[in-house]
Formats: C-alpha cells, sequence, structure tokens
C-alpha cells in the first residue's frame, strides 16, 4: 500500500499528465486551480496511521476508542481492510479504557437493539413500506401523515382520561360544590333525560346525534361537576384540572406539530435543490442495502422508479415553461388569474348555503324521529357536499391552469383548506351568533343568563353534539363511499368491457383530497375537545377504520397514479395545512374561555363569568409563597431578562442557520465544479480516442 506523499505525488503527475493532453487552454486552467483547491479539501478525509498503537493515542491525548467505521466516507475496500488491520491489533490499555471501550460498546448495542425494537413495534411498518414500494412515496406520504394523527389523537386521550375523566368519575360522589352560589331561575333549568318510556329506535337515533342518553354522559362537557376535593393532605380541583387540560392539550399538540414540521422541514430543504443533486441522492444513497428477498427488493425498485418518474415529470414540466413566449405568458398568467376567481367564487357560494343550512337546522331542532335527525344532520350533510364537489369542481381548473405537479397539489391544498376550514368556521360563527344573540346581551332571550337560554340551556353540550355529528358523519360518508361507490366501480370496470368502462376506469388515490378530509377531521375534533372530552378517543378510533378503509380501497380498487409528485414537499405542506386547522381551533378555544358566559345549568363553570375566571379564583387560594413566585414571573424583573435572553438565542440560531445555508451553497456549487471537471476529461478522452483511431487508420493505409 502506498504512502501519503506517493499517492499525492502520483496524483499530480495524473494532473501533469491530463493537462498536457489539453488542447484547451482556459480549461486547463480553471481544472488546475480546481483540483489544487480539491487536494487541499481533500487533506481533511481521515486517514489511518497503521503503525500506531492506541497507547501511542492515548499519550497524543487522543480517545483510545476505536472510530465506527460506518460513519467515515470510505470506500468498502478499504474499510475491510481498516477492519482486518484492528482485529489483528491487540491493544494495550489500562483498565479504566478498556471499561470505556466495554461501555462504548455496550451502549451501542443497546441503541441498536432498541431502534430494531422501535421498528418492530411501530404499528403497519411493513404496510407502509408495501404502500410506498407500489403506489410512490407521494402516497405513502399520507398513510405516514394517517399514522401520526392516530398515534398524536391516542396520548391526548390518554392526557385528558388521567387528569378529567378517571379524575371525575372517582370524585364525582365525595365532591363538594366549589362556588356556592344560585342564579336566576331560568338559567338553572336543564334536564337532559328523557321522561317517560323511550322507544327502541329513539336510542339508535340518540347515538347518531348524541341526545338523550348520551347527552348526560362523560361524553359531554354539561355532565362534569364543579367539584372540588379537599383532604388533609391531598385537594383536587376538577373546574382547573378540566380547563389546564384543555390548554396543555392544545399545547402538546402544537408542539408535536411543529416538531414534525422542523424534520419535514430539512428533508425539503436537503431534497429541493438543484436537479443535480437530487439525482445523485437518488441513484448513489437511496438504495436500503437491508432489503432481504425478492419482495422487498422489487418494492424498493418500484419506490426508486416512482422518484425518478416524479422529478423526470417536472423537469419537462419547467423545460416547456421556460420555452414559453412573452405573449404565451400573459395569456397562461391571465388564465391563471381568471380561474383563481372562479374558484372563490364557487367557496363562497358554498359558505353561504351552510349559513342558511345552520340557521334553518336550529329553527327546526324541535322535530323528532326521523325527520328531526335529518334536519340535526343538515349543516354536516351541506358542508361534505360542499366539500366534495367544489374541491372537484377546483381539481378540473387546477388542470387547466398548467402548474407542475407538486405545484398542482400545493395550490388543491391550499383551496380546499380554506374551503373546508372556512366552512366550519361559518358553521360556529353562525351557532355563536345564535347563542349570544348577534352579540346583544340585552336583548329579551339573552338579558337573564346573557347567554340565549331558551333555545340552548346548556350550550357548550351543544357544540359538542356539533362536532360529535360532523365526526360521526364523516365516518359514515367514508364508509359508504366504500361501499357504495368504489367496490361497484371497480367490478363493472373489471367485469364489463366496452368504451365507457374504458374511459371510467379504475380510480386513483387523489391524495390532496384525502389529506384534506384528515385536516378537517382533526380540526374539528380540536374545535369539539373542550366540549366533547371523548372526542379525541372517537377520533383515534376513526382513523384506525380509517387507515384499513383506505388500505383496502388502494390495493383493491386504485391504480397507480398517472401523475405523481415529490412526497418531501407534499408532506410538509400537510403539515402546515394541519397547523391552519389548529390556528383555528385555537382561536375557537380562547374565544369559548374568555368571551362567552358558560350555561349557569351545567358543566363545571356554571357559577363564573367566563371559563377563565378560574384561574385568578384559584389563584388566591394558593400559599404565600407560591402567589409571590407566580407574581415574580408575571413581573418585569423576571420577563425583560427572559425576552433579551429569548431574543439572544434567537439571533444565535439565526446566525447559525445562515452559516449552515452558505456552507450548503458552497457545497452546491462544488459540486457543480466537479460534474464539469468530469464532463471535460470525458471530452478530452473522446477527442483522444477518435485522435487515435485517425492515427491508427492514418497508418493502416500508409
Amino acid at each position: 500500500m502506498a504512502s501519503g506523499p506517493q499517492r499525492q505525488s502520483s496524483i499530480e503527475a495524473y494532473d501533469y499528465a491530463e493537462v498536457t493532453r489539453s488542447d484547451y487552454p482556459s480549461d486547463r486552467r480553471s481544472l488546475r486551480l480546481r483540483r489544487a483547491s480539491s487536494r487541499v479539501s481533500n487533506q481533511n478525509y481521515p486517514q489511518f496511521d497503521w503503525s500506531s498503537t492506541p497507547a501511542a493515542e492515548d499519550g497524543e491525548g487522543n480517545s483510545g476508542a476505536p472510530q465506527d467505521l460506518r460513519g467515515i466516507p470510505l470506500p468498502m475496500t478499504l474499510k475491510r481492510a481498516v477492519r482486518q488491520v484492528q482485529q489483528m491489533r491487540v491493544p494495550v490499555v489500562s483498565s479504566r479504557e478498556s471499561w470505556k471501550l466495554k461501555k462504548a460498546k455496550s451502549l451501542r448495542k443497546f441503541k441498536d437493539n432498541a431502534r430494531g425494537f422501535l421498528n418492530f413495534v411501530t404499528p403497519w411498518s411493513k404496510t407502509l413500506q408495501k404502500i410506498g414500494g407500489n403506489f410512490g412515496g407521494g402516497v405513502q406520504s399520507y398513510f405516514l401523515f394517517l399514522r401520526f394523527l392516530v398515534v398524536l389523537n391516542f396520548v391526548s386521550f390518554l392526557l385528558i382520561a388521567g387528569f378529567v375523566i378517571i379524575p371525575s368519575i372517582v370524585f364525582r360522589s365525595v365532591g363538594t360544590s366549589l362556588v356556592n352560589s344560585t342564579g336566576p331561575e331560568e338559567c338553572m333549568d336543564y334536564d337532559p333525560n328523557p321522561q317517560g318510556l323511550v322507544v327502541f329506535y329513539n336510542y339508535f337515533l340518540d347515538l347518531l346525534s348524541g341526545t338523550g342518553f348520551m347527552e348526560y354522559s362523560y361524553l359531554f362537557y354539561g355532565y362534569y361537576n364543579n367539584t372540588m376535593v379537599e383532604d388533609s393532605n391531598f385537594s383536587y380541583n376538577i373546574p382547573l384540572a378540566y380547563l389546564f387540560t384543555a390548554v396543555f392539550y392544545f399545547i402538546f399538540c402544537l408542539i408535536c406539530i411543529i416538531a414534525r414540521l422542523g424534520t419535514a422541514a430539512r428533508v425539503a430543504v436537503a431534497t429541493g435543490g438543484s436537479a443535480l443533486g437530487n439525482y445523485s441522492m437518488i441513484v448513489f444513497t437511496s438504495w436500503d442495502y437491508g432489503c432481504l428477498g425478492d419482495r422487498a427488493t422489487k418494492l424498493k425498485q418500484k419506490n426508486i422508479h416512482y422518484r425518478l418518474q416524479v422529478d423526470l415529470e417536472e423537469e419537462r414540466i419547467k423545460k416547456r415553461a421556460a420555452a414559453l413566449t412573452l405573449c404565451q405568458k400573459v395569456v397562461l398568467y391571465s388564465l391563471r388569474v381568471f380561474m383563481c376567481f372562479v374558484s372563490f367564487g364557487l367557496i363562497i357560494a358554498a359558505f353561504y348555503g351552510i349559513f342558511m343550512a345552520t340557521v334553518f337546522s336550529q329553527e327546526q331542532s324541535g322535530e323528532d324521529g326521523i325527520l328531526g335527525l335529518i334536519f340535526e344532520y343538515l349543516p354536516s350533510i351541506v358542508i361534505t357536499t360542499g366539500n366534495f364537489l367544489v374541491p372537484l369542481l377546483c381539481d378540473q381548473i387546477a388542470l387547466i391552469e398548467r402548474y407542475t405537479p407538486s405545484t398542482t397539489v400545493i395550490v388543491a391544498l391550499l383551496r380546499a383548506v380554506f374551503l373546508r376550514l372556512v366552512s366550519l368556521g361559518v358553521l360556529l360563527f353562525t351557532l355563536w351568533g345564535q347563542i349570544t344573540c348577534e352579540g346583544d346581551t340585552s336583548s329579551a332571550d339573552c338579558y337573564k343568563c346573557q347567554y340565549n337560554n331558551k333555545v340552548y340551556p346548556c350550550w357548550e353540550t351543544r357544540i359538542g353534539q356539533e362536532m360529535y355529528k360532523l365526526t360521526l358523519f364523516d365516518l359514515l360518508i367514508n364508509i359508504a363511499v366504500l361501499v357504495l361507490v368504489e367496490i361497484p366501480r371497480r367490478i363493472v370496470v373489471d367485469h364489463w368491457s366496452n368504451k365507457l368502462t374504458q374511459w371510467v376506469g379504475r380510480q386513483e388515490f387523489v391524495v390532496p383530497a384525502n389529506v384534506l378530509g384528515l385536516v378537517y377531521g382533526q380540526t374539528v375534533v380540536w374545535t369539539g375537545a373542550l366540549f366533547c372530552p371523548l372526542l379525541p378517543l372517537i377520533n383515534t378510533i376513526k382513523f384506525i377504520l380509517l387507515f384499513y378503509f383506505k388500505k383496502i380501497t388502494l390495493f383493491n380498487n386504485c391504480r397507480p397514479a398517472l401523475k405523481t409528485f415529490r412526497s418531501t414537499t407534499s408532506t410538509f405542506f400537510f403539515l402546515v395545512v394541519l397547523l391552519f386547522g389548529f390556528g383555528l381551533a385555537a382561536v375557537v378555544m380562547v374565544y369559548s374561555l374568555a368571551e362567552i358566559h358558560p350555561s349557569m345549568g351545567c358543566g363545571p363553570f356554571r357559577f363564573f363569568p367566563n371559563m377563565w375566571s378560574i384561574v385568578p379564583t384559584s389563584f388566591y387560594g394558593l400559599s404565600k409563597v407560591t402567589k409571590e413566585f407566580l407574581f415574580f414571573i408575571g413581573s418585569q424583573a423576571f420577563s425583560i431578562p427572559l425576552f433579551v435572553l429569548s431574543c439572544v438565542v434567537m439571533c444565535y440560531f439565526i446566525a447559525l442557520a445562515s452559516v449552515y445555508g452558505k456552507s450548503v451553497a458552497l457545497l452546491r456549487a462544488q459540486l457543480k465544479l466537479e460534474g464539469r471537471d468530469k464532463q471535460f476529461l470525458v471530452k478530452q478522452i473522446t477527442e483522444l480516442s477518435r485522435h487515435q483511431i485517425l492515427e491508427h487508420t492514418a497508418g493502416a493505409q500508409y
């Protein structure tokens, strides 16, 4: 094996020989400069002193622990040689260093075992691998997003159950009223229990609408009492726990979304650069050498094929867009602006329909039987119809706008999320307008109770029922579409051959529409969690069922999409859209906590002017030391230094991100230079080969 100086001299000789054979002086100069810079950068590569020993390394102050060859950028042959040399060497180390080596080895083995265990217990890992191989990373990102929401809802339910539901069950009979106060008799009247005999099918109607035996249960806000358990060594405030659990539930969801959003943003930035770097990453780093068996290998090959197909399709569209003339660009942008106004007109018409349906539904809320159930579900029916028809028309509009596949997905997501989230906002705005008498508390209906007690004796439970019906109706619609539309369509297409069935064909798995369904369902849960504490559990069960329904649809009823898109960018925008839904739900929670007067006949806040009033009331009941500590946290002496420290930390991370960005830009520029060097060398080799062939031909002729 040659030493370091010998290798360096051989490289210089090779460079000199290449330069002397070049016929292009400008390229020769740039190549020499680039190779000089590359020789300087090559000095930073890891070097191995084959004659050194661990004892000598310790004498120089270095650690005696061997380097992990898996993380060192060296050829596989050289790694094997280094491994053989390390195994043949007998290190002479102290007992302390030997203990360190054993500890590092045990820790590394423990990490590998823990990683393997997490991969084993991760739900649906094999199914997701199969989906990614057969339908690409875009469809796989939808199921990854669905799994994230399942875990998020289940952990949220554990949080709510541990601090609200279980304590309410345990302390319901032993607690005492927190505030001994009385209000007007009309405002205290709330009795949801049905009187007399109930027909059996009414239980089924109550299960669908959340009324009757479902209304006064742990499912809804109105069942929880304003009790406080006090003992010599223990005290528990149910209203305070209810409020803080709702707040921490929102904070926990926000942290999970931001953490996952940061991971997706890093991946999108790393893969969102030049096409040259993305192709190189796919070709040289995307293969998984842990694939065992023909099935896993074929799935991985299909996955790589879909990723290359996405990149090539986007590059083709960008190339075609760059070739447009100025007149064609003006026509295209004018068409996009016009289609944008058309799509917004459709969305506004859907909003008006939701508003009228909600008003009519609340006016007919006294009806019984099947007709009453239809009136109660009328807002859900109109919202679902609008969410189906308007995005379908907007997708056809997006085809006319001629965006790239990834941009088309993003535009469709933004339009559909605006429709779905604002439609939910229109529903809540209409309900709040009727609850608060359009903000006029001096009117006859809201004068005594500060809210419309005649129509909404427990308005929190009514909002919880609306969110419960939206969640349940969304699940029923998915089941009905699978059974009545998707499976019959597949059967007809497969067993009836004519021009119509060939034109219709099997359906494609439309990722934007399905993602918007998830975001809409999760936003409904966030909105109703304050008024329906068991809604996260219901949504967990719903999303688990939805995962298997969509899996059945994907493998049995769908064909691979003709137009695919990049999964990294789409995953990032899925989370951004989810963050929009979280913002809407947070506005609803803040308004409900601070503005609307709580119901006086139900719930844990029945005797407070607003829900947040429980916080200062409980604060003044704390000990003197605790109050002084909390006052100090809220004072300027603590908040100003904290603000200054936060600004310093933020500036540091901004500067660090800027440095990393410049480093990435320099590395990309270096990659481009290396690519040009390779092209130059290939051209030189081709010309030399051509000259040699010509000389050989000329010599043969003479």
